[in-house]
């Protein structure tokens, strides 16, 4: 699965997913996210790109 994020203020990231599809997450639903893909969030850059 391969996802973009983009975080828009302090506690929220949208995830923008490969096949079209996007959600807006708190950063407790995020890190549950990245948990079940066993990725950990880098803080340090405004937006990532992230494959798995």
């Amino acid at each position: 699965m391969s996802f973009n994020i983009n975080r828009i203020n302090p506690n929220q990231t949208q995830v923008s997913f490969v096949d079209g599809r996007f959600e807006t997450l708190t950063n407790e639903e995020l890190e549950e996210l990245l948990t079940q893909y066993g990725i950990r969030e880098k803080t340090d850059e405004p937006e990532s790109n992230i494959i798995n």
